[in-house]
């Protein structure tokens, strides 16, 4: 499901928003989109070179994040 820039993930539906704004505060990194909004599978549009930290950023958080 994942290619060499994009990050799909799951998180809780109240983290949704928590999730944008770490990514919003990083600048640059990526960008956070919905893909289901019924299943809460989301993507970050990273580059090759920021996908990586990315993952490093989202398997660092404090909530449950289920990456795909």
């Amino acid at each position: 499901m994942t290619d060499d820039s994009s990050v799909y993930f799951r998180v809780a539906t109240q983290y949704v928003n928590y999730v944008n704004c770490i990514f919003e505060g990083y600048e640059y990194l990526g960008v956070v989109s919905t893909v289901d909004r019924d299943k809460n599978l989301l993507v970050v549009r990273a580059t090759p070179d920021t996908a990586d930290d990315v993952r490093k950023i989202l398997k660092n958080l404090p909530i449950v994040v289920e990456m795909l």
